[in-house]
């Protein structure tokens, strides 16, 4: 998937790294919040990119701590990272929101099962914006953190306010059709 290559590249981009502090950096930044992109794909990119010529490991051994591979991006993975960005940037947008299932067969429920499902979801929404909020709060006077990191934050902040919005106006709506149903 060429948006975990991305990640991976803009990571090594900045400094070399092991796959362990790659991942642990995907962690700490929360990039699987915004990006399908999980542990074990992290390992395996990165062996596929080598395999590609992308980034070059080296083995280090630092005093008795075990032996481990440093990744740095050669020549060809400066290269494929701005034909990636571009590639990407020129994609179509597209948001994957996986409760979308639910909604679409929301009407195909029991009016008591409707309702839970949206409470449910609402419920997962507001826990999303107020973890996006604290995180942002959290890091927001933090130097080193990249402005573009921040943004990012703000950004998925906004889509949850906008997704709680429309999923209150989604409620309202639709409690009107089961109130009329009920009174058939």
């Amino acid at each position: 998937m060429a948006t975990i290559d991305l990640i991976v590249l803009g990571i090594l981009k900045k400094e070399p790294l092991s796959a362990y502090d790659i991942q642990k950096l995907v962690e700490y930044r929360n990039i699987s919040k915004w990006v399908k992109i999980s542990t074990p794909s992290i390992y395996k990119k990165v062996i596929q990119l080598e395999g590609k010529g992308y980034i070059k490991g080296t083995t280090v051994k630092e005093g008795n701590m075990p032996e481990k591979v440093i990744y740095s991006l050669t020549s060809a993975g400066e290269i494929e990272f701005e034909k990636l960005a571009l590639k990407i940037s020129a994609m179509p947008v597209r948001f994957f929101l996986d409760f979308n299932a639910v909604i679409v067969n929301l009407l195909s429920l029991s009016p008591e099962n409707q309702e839970l499902c949206l409470s449910n979801i609402k419920s997962g929404v507001k826990t999303l914006k107020d973890y996006l909020a604290e995180n942002i709060n959290m890091k927001e006077n933090i130097p080193d953190i990249p402005e573009t990191g921040m943004s990012v934050l703000q950004q998925q902040l906004i889509l949850a306010e906008a997704i709680e919005n429309w999923i209150t106006s989604l409620e309202k709506e639709l409690i009107g059709k089961i109130d009329y149903q009920n009174e058939k």
